[in-house]
């Protein structure tokens, strides 16, 4: 049965749950090419999946103005989990309930057309995250100076490099502070100053109760950011605490 509602008695203190969540995958056991193959196939009943568990019996707790950390290896589940967080997809099994307004940054240029230029797409991601044209036309500005984008803004998007791309989607989705802001690896691209931009404003949001849900693959900024994290190894959480130990222990795992 699946469960993926705010209710009344969400603990006051809690910005993000978890409890027993499992999320499942069927994937086919053979490589199919084309749709036709499939259809023959499934019509003459050759066609077999495998489940793949992509999270097992997660539970955790995220507070409200905690800067939480997420890490694991390629493959643990980071992602699958937070896309539950960020209302993308449902659980398969167990609760996941979230409060408030959440901005998820989860890949870089996600929600955005190579086709259209920086600021076509700055409107067209302000209406995918709730925004009116007029809203965004309020906060264009602001977004193109913190993105620092002004001299390529009128230029298709498939010419911006992957730090250009990630400028802007972090502007455009912390121009507004949001309740939940979840941070997926988009610190690690683009260059020091603006990196340093980032965790200031990511900062600015904890101390005004913002809370922030970070995944990593670099120790330091974990250590350096986050109170709590989660350590997540084959869908299965193996640790849940300080920081630091959270840290060393991944650090200190075979899969590392």
């Amino acid at each position: 049965m699946r469960d993926h509602t705010i209710t009344i008695d969400f603990p006051a203190d809690l910005a993000i749950q978890l409890d027993h969540v499992y999320v499942r995958y069927r994937l086919l056991k053979s490589q199919i090419r084309t749709f036709k193959e499939y259809a023959i196939r499934r019509i003459q009943g050759q066609v077999e999946h495998a489940e793949f568990l992509a999270l097992k019996d997660v539970s955790l707790s995220v507070r409200k103005g905690e800067v939480f950390g997420l890490v694991g290896s390629n493959g643990a589940g980071k992602t699958t989990l937070l896309r539950l967080v960020a209302r993308i997809m449902l659980p398969s099994q167990g609760r996941v309930r979230v409060l408030g307004k959440v901005a998820p940054l989860l890949s870089m240029g996600a929600g955005f057309h190579p086709e259209l230029s920086g600021r076509e797409n700055i409107f067209v991601n302000g209406t995918m995250l709730g925004f009116t044209r007029k809203e965004m036309q309020a906060k264009f500005d602001s977004i193109v100076e913190f993105a620092e984008l002004w001299d390529f803004i009128d230029v298709p998007l498939r010419s911006y490099s992957s730090g250009m791309m990630a400028r802007l989607g972090f502007a455009v989705a912390t121009e507004t502070m949001p309740e939940v802001l979840i941070v997926d690896e988009l610190l690690s691209v683009g260059d020091q100053a603006f990196q340093d931009k980032s965790l200031g404003r990511i900062r600015s949001f904890q101390e005004h109760g913002a809370t922030i849900f970070l995944v990593s693959h670099g120790m330091e900024t974990i250590r350096k950011m986050c109170q709590r994290a989660a350590w997540l190894d084959h869908g299965e959480v193996r640790f849940i605490g300080d920081a630091n130990e959270a840290a060393d222990r991944y650090l200190d795992s075979p899969r590392y």
